[in-house]
């Protein structure tokens, strides 16, 4: 038996040797199948997005070894130093949308990356504390445009006929007819446009009753009224009295954002 040993020596060294270094180089051992090692984070994961209530958080995985095939995410709520950190139920995808309850509060989220071999967990620095929402701006208004448009106005807006006057500015005896013209405000003194403005003079037979003007971007409307049998109403009328009103398009005539008013402008008869 010796003999046949040393007879088949130098084959069967070479033979052991030859597989010794192949697995040597393959790192394992010989007669074993050959291994990858789990994920190693090299850079931790990062969370962007702003910390504030409302906002959207996303994860970036971070760097890893031994080529990951999954990830898994658990984000967490922790106190305002990162500490003391519990799981935010269901919250495992890569992205997170801040709550109320996290206001005060900062959020970590933990990273599992996995492959054939095994799986390595790492955690992500805290976010800075998360803040409440901004306040939004209040919502937009009629009274906000300048000038307001009428038929955008809604009570408790109300217009209002805050200028007069008449051409000629003195209404004689022989007047044949005259051009009245009001201004229409709302919103705190604002001109109106697109009011509708009607006038009478009263008694309603002294000047005719002309259809019902607009008023432009400064407010003001324009009405001609001729002279009617009625006028003078007496020979010692000294005013002309008028019945104005200003709404909106199809607006309540006597309701809604209606205004009614009663004016007057000297009259002398002697002239």
């Amino acid at each position: 038996m010796r003999h046949h040993l040393r007879r088949l020596a130098p084959a069967a060294l070479l033979g052991v040797t030859a597989a010794f270094a192949g697995a040597m180089l393959a790192g394992t051992d010989p007669g074993s199948a050959a291994t990858q090692a789990k994920p190693t984070n090299e850079r931790p994961p990062t969370i962007t997005g702003t910390p504030q209530v409302g906002s959207t958080l996303t994860v970036t995985e971070g760097e890893w070894t031994g080529n990951p095939t999954d990830y898994d995410y658990a984000w967490r709520r922790c106190d305002a130093d990162g500490g003391s950190c519990s799981l935010i139920s269901g919250a495992n995808a890569k992205t997170y949308v801040l709550k109320e309850v996290d206001r005060g509060n900062t959020i970590r989220v933990r990273v599992t990356a996995q492959n054939a071999d095994g799986s390595t967990v790492a955690t992500s620095v805290p976010t800075a504390v998360i803040r409440e929402a901004p306040t939004p701006p209040p919502a937009a208004t009629p009274c906000d445009k300048n000038p307001p448009v009428a038929n955008e106005l809604k009570p408790p807006e109300r217009l209002l006929i805050a200028g007069q006057d008449v051409a000629p500015s003195l209404i004689t005896g022989s007047i044949g007819s005259i051009v009245a013209r009001f201004r229409v405000t709302a919103c705190n003194g604002k001109p109106v446009q697109g009011a509708l403005v009607y006038v009478a003079a009263v008694p309603y037979n002294m000047f005719s009753v002309p259809p019902e003007a607009t008023t432009g971007a400064d407010g003001w409307a324009e009405l001609r009224m001729s002279r009617q049998r009625g006028f003078p109403a007496t020979p010692r009328q000294q005013l002309l009295v008028m019945f104005v009103r200003a709404r909106g398009p199809g607006g309540n005539l006597l309701g809604g954002i209606s205004t009614r008013r009663l004016v007057s402008f000297p009259v002398d008869l002697r002239r």
